[in-house]
């Protein structure tokens, strides 16, 4: 294969839960030789600081909603992004094209079908996400990360190939570390986490339940929370008010530090999250995000609820009591939260990165 034949585009964008799989794989493929371009938008522009791409390239879309005026404008933005997508695809030649879904991927992909270049998707949801089911009936190949492919066509599932969720390199070093569970009466640190763009939710509700338990368990607690920045002061002076030792922040870069860190996990049921919890082999309380149509995030929580190594608390009965009293069960019960965690552990997918760069190999091929 020629030199400009190892040249893989990828396009992913919009939050961490797209970008961060999609920087998993092309760590993958840079490792084996391959030389990288990123098709992306604006807003993970923070987020993609150590992506390994020679290349970064933003291309205009737009999410399809609304009514027939606004429906107008975004299919001109999509337009406008698969001209761009085109000609930059002509210039770069490369031998295949990855989407990780989102509709920053749309033009991308539309573009390199045009063009007749090999193409792959990856859904990284229990439910396959709109820009992919849009997508998979034309791309070459499709990978899941989760044996349930939930509203997508028959024909795309018959040819989805499971590989799990990549993790960046530092997530994956964790698999098989084992989990310390908190000693009886000892420090229990407590991670939460929104995902990469927070969740006001958490920052509201787990420091209000965190001070609602009993002086003796709010006395073992260490906090680590990422929290939204317009709230971070409120949750702070709830903590402060408790007498719990916490640190927040709006963005942690050293997650893999975090999650050795953490004892038990309080986080949305995003695909990415749920990924590198069981990687890490962690116990967790999950809060599927309530506005979301598909319930992607509920299927997902599935994957560690349905082997124990979760709790899944509905966004409905997301609430302070609700949250303090599985917290205090928890937490006078370290032996389960061993149990949860070892079932966390056999429920990963480490090595999905090299899974998902073989099908990509094999595709360009």
């Amino acid at each position: 294969m020629s030199e400009s034949g190892r040249l893989a585009v990828i396009a992913a964008g919009g939050t961490g839960g797209h970008l961060f799989p999609a920087q998993a794989l092309a760590e993958a493929l840079t490792a084996r030789g391959w030389r990288i371009a990123l098709a992306t938008d604006l807003r993970t522009e923070s987020l993609s600081k150590d992506f390994p791409a020679e290349r970064r390239f933003a291309i205009p879309s737009a999410t399809l909603a609304g009514g027939p005026a606004a429906r107008a404008g975004q299919v001109r933005a999509i337009g406008r992004g698969v001209l761009q997508a085109r000609a930059a695809l002509k210039g770069l030649k490369p031998r295949v094209v990855v989407g990780f879904g989102g509709y920053p991927s749309i033009p991308t992909l539309i573009a390199a079908r045009l063009l007749g270049l090999k193409t792959v998707i990856h859904e990284q949801n229990a439910v396959m996400g709109r820009a992919n089911r849009l997508l998979a009936p034309q791309v070459t190949a499709v990978a899941c990360a989760f044996p349930i492919l939930m509203k997508a066509r028959a024909s795309v599932k018959r040819r989805a190939q499971v590989v799990g969720n990549p993790v960046r390199p530092a997530i994956r070093a964790l698999a098989g570390q084992g989990y310390a569970p908190p000693g009886v009466g000892g420090p229990i640190h407590l991670f939460v986490t929104g995902g990469s763009q927070g969740a006001r939710v958490l920052s509201e509700v787990v420091p209000a339940a965190v001070a609602a338990l009993p002086a003796p368990l709010r006395a073992r607690l260490a906090i680590v929370q990422q929290t939204r920045p317009e709230v971070l002061e409120a949750a702070a002076d709830v903590y402060r008010g408790a007498g719990v030792e916490a640190e927040l922040a709006s963005f942690f870069a050293d997650m893999a530090v975090r999650w050795t860190w953490a004892h038990l996990v309080i986080s949305r049921a995003g695909a990415s999250t749920v990924g590198e919890i069981a990687v890490a082999g962690r116990p967790a309380i999950l809060v599927p995000l309530g506005v979301a149509l598909d319930d992607d995030q509920g299927q997902n929580a599935r994957l560690l609820s349905e082997t124990g190594a979760a709790k899944v608390l509905r966004e409905a009965d997301f609430n302070a009591p609700a949250l303090a009293a599985i917290l205090a069960e928890l937490m006078d019960d370290p032996s389960r939260l061993a149990d949860m965690a070892a079932a966390a552990a056999a429920a990963a997918t480490p090595d999905a990165a090299e899974r998902l760069a073989d099908l990509v190999e094999r595709t360009a091929a």
